[in-house]
């Protein structure tokens, strides 16, 4: 597709219905809506239906005690049974549940059946090492089959994990190990990434040294990528020593509804990371409604593929527990997109006919950034419907993976969520909704979503202001662990009996919600409110940026000044002239408020390993304040490279 093109096309605003032949066999229909809206409560009490129960809940949500709620409280269920078992009982022992692809080519294919004895032999070695039901378990592991079998096996035995992104230091691990109090660490020696082993082992020694931390009785140490580790007698296992001689027959117990299955951690204001705390009976049913609704997943003949890693949410919601209590096929990569070379995923779409693709925003940009052609080499003919998730996307981008990746022809879901709402909140429907290109759109059936202003007032159509969620749902956070009054604070205190999303959002003229990012990324800019992904989303617009970054930096004179990374397209060079010309566009595109103070040609943008931006890092380099923590970056080094640009960076008053 040409530039003039795109920049017509996403001038005309267009919708893309739904494909007639998808529409027509589509999981969930525009009934939905309306069975949600007359009876909500009656309509998540037949979602928890799609579960087994070994006591099936009479009551759906209990909210006697807002904003303490508990979904289907006298059910009781076991998560690990409804993720594996039941598909073994059903008949579906040989369908494959993980394809597993490793950064260095090699590949498992993993049944159902294997998937169960597995699971049960972790959840026996579990249990020999003295793991009861609501001691927590800490997991920090690359992206392989055990990171699944560990998560389930603590689930199976009503044991809280906390999963660690492998990427985090041991600072990092060491606070989240301390919050918790783990009694077991779950690790390996190293992982595969960019073609060479990263240890982790390492990691989780130097944690274990931190006080707070003794509580850890036990390491488990899965053999990966065969380096060599430190060891500590007593302390310290071989996975495959401890868990390959157990026995493969295991009982999964009942537990409570409210039993906790989960604690992920997430950045907080403070600097103390929040433990956002999950429970099992309402949490699955959100996970596997939303996951079978929004993706019209068909267990027999898709192939299912989420990008994201396990230390995140979404790879909780939607590797592990959303698609397995489904029944899905589906595929875990290890490693990066552009290892060994930059066609990686779509080789592995093909290799695997990959139905339905899941990922995130950064990583697309990433992808139209090496080129259109790169796509082309490999046949993605299999592909129904795509997804997007972790951040708003912007348009560009969007129309760029529904030609390049989708032929044109595929659905996008663009999904808000968080890692305390747990699952997907605001999404299109792939044989319901007309999408528009970077709009999430309207709340999912059961889910109640709207836009306020600061008086806590829904805005009318075409305004915008803050996301709210006004009623609870399911899969919602229950606490922050150990600290209910953060909890009540952080999210409950802003607009009464509302929960406050922490990101603005604005309406369009239908209605239709637009994610503007986190309020923290809203620049007050001369009394306006000018969202960051807007500003981005206009550079990359223009055809000599491939990928963008904004700030807001402190200013005299207008509160904030718009300060912008971008990275430019293989021919595009840098100049004054250029510079000038992109501010132009930005203020053609949103208004001559919206103008960059400053615009920086970089080689590179700050990203964590699981893609995101580190906006914090670029706001200190505007601001020419010193470094914070640069530990959870890919590459650190690209910090040194941005600043020593900042004597020629191009600004204009």
């Amino acid at each position: 597709m040409s530039n003039e093109s795109l920049a017509n096309l996403l001038h005309e605003r267009r919708r893309f219905e739904p494909p007639a032949e998808l529409a027509a066999a589509a999981n969930v229909t525009a009934e939905a809506y309306e069975q949600a809206r007359r009876d909500r409560l009656g309509f998540w009490a037949e979602q928890a239906r799609r579960l087994s129960w070994a006591t099936e809940p009479t009551e759906t949500l209990d909210w006697s005690n807002p904003p303490f709620a508990k979904w289907f409280k006298d059910g009781e269920l076991n998560v690990a049974y409804n993720c594996v078992d039941r598909h073994v009982e059903a008949g579906h022992g040989e369908r494959v549940a993980i394809h597993f692809e490793g950064e260095p080519g090699d590949s498992r294919a993993i049944t159902y059946a294997e998937l169960q004895r597995e699971v049960s032999k972790a959840a026996n070695a579990l249990t020999e090492l003295g793991v009861r039901a609501g001691d927590r378990v800490a997991v920090y592991l690359p992206m392989i089959p055990e990171a699944v079998y560990a998560m389930l096996a603590c689930a199976r035995i009503g044991a809280p994990h906390s999963v660690v992104f492998g990427g985090f230091s041991a600072d990092a691990l060491a606070t989240r190990i301390q919050d918790a109090d783990a009694r077991v660490v779950i690790t390996s020696d190293g992982g595969y990434r960019k073609g060479a082993a990263s240890a982790l082992k390492p990691a989780v020694d130097e944690a274990l040294t931190r006080p707070g931390t003794e509580g850890v009785e036990r390491v488990v140490v899965v053999r990966r990528t065969g380096q060599d580790v430190g060891w500590t007698e007593g302390r310290d296992l071989w996975w495959h020593e401890l868990v390959d001689g157990q026995s493969e027959q295991h009982t999964p117990q009942p537990f409570n509804a409210e039993q906790p299955l989960f604690i992920l951690y997430t950045s907080g204001t403070t600097g103390k990371p929040k433990g956002i705390l999950h429970t099992s009976g309402g949490y699955l049913t959100q996970t596997a409604y939303t996951h079978h609704a929004v993706f019209d997943l068909k267990p027999e003949t898709d192939v299912f593929w989420c990008t994201a890693d396990i230390g995140w949410v979404t790879g909780h919601s939607y590797i592990v527990y959303g698609p397995l209590a489904n029944g899905a096929t589906q595929v875990m990569y290890e490693g990066t997109p552009d290892s060994p070379h930059k066609g990686r995923w779509w080789e592995i779409v093909q290799k695997y006919g990959v139905t339905i693709f899941y990922t995130a925003p950064t990583a697309i940009r990433a992808c139209m950034k090496w080129g259109d052609d790169i796509p082309a080499k490999f046949d993605l003919s299999s592909l129904r419907i795509l997804g997007s998730v972790g951040e708003p996307i912007n348009p560009e981008a969007w129309i760029w993976y529904r030609e390049h990746i989708g032929a044109g022809r595929t659905p996008i879901v663009d999904t808000w969520w968080q890692t305390e709402t747990g699952s997907m909140m605001i999404s299109p429907l792939p044989g319901v909704t007309a999408t528009k290109p970077g709009s999430a759109q309207v709340p999912l059936p059961g889910i109640a979503a709207t836009v306020v202003d600061d008086e806590a007032a829904e805005v009318p159509d075409g305004s915008g202001g803050y996301l709210v969620l006004t009623e609870p749902w399911p899969s919602m956070l229950r606490t922050i662990w150990g600290d209910d009054q953060r909890y009540l604070d952080t999210y409950w205190s802003r607009f009464e009996n509302r929960y406050f999303a922490g990101d603005g959002a604005k309406k369009d003229e239908d209605g239709d919600i637009w994610l503007l990012g986190r309020v923290d990324d809203v620049m007050l800019v001369s009394g306006h409110n000018i969202s960051t992904t807007e500003v981005e989303s206009a550079l990359v617009s223009h055809p000599a940026v491939a990928e963008a970054a904004v700030v807001g930096a402190t200013d005299p004179q207008t509160t904030q000044a718009i300060c912008a990374f971008v990275i430019l397209r293989g021919s595009a060079a840098e100049s004054e002239g250029l510079v000038g010309e992109l501010r132009a566009h930005v203020a053609h595109e949103l208004g001559p408020i919206a103008k960059p103070k400053r615009i920086m040609a970089v080689g590179e943008l700050p990203k964590t390993r699981s893609g995101k931006i580190m906006r914090r890092l670029l706001r200190d380099i505007a601001e020419d304040r010193d470094l914070g923590d640069t530990t959870t970056l890919t590459d650190p080094s690209v910090m040194q490279l941005i600043q020593s640009k900042l004597p020629s960076a191009a600004s204009e008053d």
